[in-house]
């Protein structure tokens, strides 16, 4: 009979911490290569951002397959056609993709603009939202609501040379964050294995 005070919470996390200890090798070396690929990114942005559009397109047309296969099967399921249109617009929007991948390229620039743009907005409202409730260090969520709007701003402002390497940066900047975060963890879990 399990105790009383464990929860299904502390469960998962002493599951992940054995991993860690046990794996930290593993770990290390997925976030030298993340590092690495990230740096690469960041040294050739617009190679990294082409990649990412094709990437992405792959993603598509291979989930839209899988999607209209299934579909076409269960024709008598509930919605239907709603899934049959989702299946037929991801295969659209991977093949657009692969098609004409620097035209991609520059649409998913435009979507990030408007991600960077919702988000900062979302952000500035919840840091105001987080002053009226007195809670402590709204002010940071303010700055990054702030920043995310100078971000949609600059890209912007530098279009459409921006389309060429925004994309690739923001996508090495984010491997390289994670392929760090990784070895600090896996150098933290060797020491106490």
């Amino acid at each position: 009979m399990p105790s009383l005070d464990s929860s299904p919470g502390t469960d998962i996390g002493a599951g992940i911490r054995k991993s860690l200890r046990e794996h930290w090798l593993l770990y290390l070396i997925e976030g030298i290569v993340l590092t690495v690929l990230g740096l690469a990114a960041i040294a050739v942005p617009p190679l990294a951002g082409l990649a990412t559009t094709i990437f992405l397109g792959w993603l598509f047309l291979v989930g839209g397959a899988v999607g209209l296969v299934s579909t076409l099967g269960a024709r008598r399921a509930p919605g239907y056609l709603w899934a049959l249109f989702s299946a037929v617009a991801a295969l659209a929007a991977g093949g657009l993709l692969l098609w004409n991948p620097l035209s991609g390229l520059l649409t998913l620039t435009y979507v990030l603009i408007a991600f960077f743009f919702i988000d900062g907005i979302v952000t500035i409202a919840l840091a105001l939202e987080h002053r009226r409730e007195l809670s402590h260090r709204w002010e940071w969520m303010l700055l990054g609501g702030v920043m995310d709007l100078v971000l949609a701003g600059v890209i912007i402002w530098l279009l459409p040379a921006a389309a060429a390497w925004v994309l690739g940066l923001l996508v090495g900047i984010d491997l390289v964050f994670g392929g760090t975060t990784l070895i600090g963890m896996a150098l933290s879990a060797r020491k106490v294995a």
